[in-house]
């Protein structure tokens, strides 16, 4: 971990497998002057920012044992640090990266190499913004339990992505953990297993956008992920005891309107 002599600086948090990057950042930072602390991978990093609380965390994304992504799903489901500003600095670059990072929480997506100058403007505006919409104080709260906000990061990617769901393995890998862990928490903070939430949670929306939406049956099955309209009557009746057209047409007319 580097300081800066500086108390009252802002502290960031470094969270990138490369001691060579890692050590550009600090340099970098500890010029403007910031605090800096850094991690080596993503279990790491989330593990320091719940005992920093740090104001900002520049985020790699591929590194070993927890990527970047697991662990911003992590930092995002728990109170104790939701609201921190995550920036992801990343080598990789695609389109579909970037959207990942933004779409799990991330404030913004930095792409290596990049402009010291880019990249101090970025972190001052973020850190502007926060200035001016603190987060409320959690410490009230105490910290959370860590298993349940495994599952809850699980539950968020899950519903996120109930069209095209990743594999349990996937899906425990993307959270942190590991297929058999995911299943024993799952079992223990909501009596349920991850495939009965699945169910349950395209069950849920199915009936949202059944009250809501004048979609089609087929492309709400497709939309959650069953293979036919077909499949998704026989799990809605199973679940609801009516046929989705039956349960859309007992709504009032002004419903999805």
């Amino acid at each position: 971990m580097y300081l800066t002599s500086d108390a009252t600086v802002r502290n960031i948090l470094i969270v990138d497998d490369s001691a060579f990057e890692q050590r550009m950042l600090v340099d970098l930072l500890s010029e403007l002057p910031y605090r800096v602390s850094v991690a080596f991978n993503g279990e790491q990093g989330y593990q320091l920012a719940l005992s920093q609380r740090p104001d900002l965390i520049l985020l790699d994304v591929r590194m070993p044992n927890m990527d970047g992504y697991a662990c911003c799903r992590l930092l995002k489901a728990n109170p104790a640090t939701r609201d921190i500003p995550i920036i992801f600095v990343s080598g990789i670059d695609s389109a579909e990266d970037r959207i990942t990072g933004l779409s799990i929480g991330g404030v913004d997506f930095v792409s290596k190499p990049f402009t010291p100058g880019e990249l101090a403007a970025r972190i001052h505006v973020h850190l502007n913004l926060m200035r001016r919409d603190p987060a409320p104080s959690i410490d009230a709260a105490g910290p959370a339990d860590p298993e349940l906000v495994t599952v809850q990061a699980a539950m968020r990617l899950i519903a996120d992505n109930l069209g095209a769901l990743p594999t349990l393995a996937e899906i425990a890998r993307s959270v942190g953990t590991y297929r058999e862990k995911l299943s024993q928490l799952f079992r223990a903070h909501t009596g349920k297993t991850v495939f009965a939430f699945i169910r349950e949670e395209r069950i849920a929306r199915g009936l949202q956008l059944l009250r809501e939406t004048e979609m089609d049956i087929q492309d709400i099955a497709l939309l959650l992920g069953f293979k036919s309209a077909g499949n998704f009557a026989t799990a809605f009746r199973e679940k609801m005891g009516i046929t989705p057209s039956a349960y859309r047409h007992s709504q009032p007319e002004d419903s999805n309107s």
